[in-house]
């Protein structure tokens, strides 16, 4: 069975990015346009963080029993 996606924007300003980072948090939670709430690990944030932080549309992969598998950007 094949890795299922789904499509999530994030809005993470350096501050908040920061908390992540000193433990604070160990998981991110986001909702697709739909409505679907997802958590993900915050390490999946790690080559994603920019100066102002982690912002733009993403894709959230996991796998047939909802285990993270990777988070890619898709724009901004």
């Amino acid at each position: 069975m094949s890795n299922q996606r789904l499509r999530i924007h994030l809005a993470l300003s350096s501050e908040e990015v920061l908390r992540y980072y000193r433990g604070e948090v160990d998981s991110v939670i986001a909702w697709t346009p739909g409505g679907i709430s997802v958590r993900f690990p915050v390490e999946a944030l790690r080559p994603h963080v920019l100066q102002n932080g982690v912002q733009g549309w993403f894709e959230l992969e996991f796998d047939s029993n909802r285990k993270f598998v990777a988070l890619h950007r898709i724009s901004g």
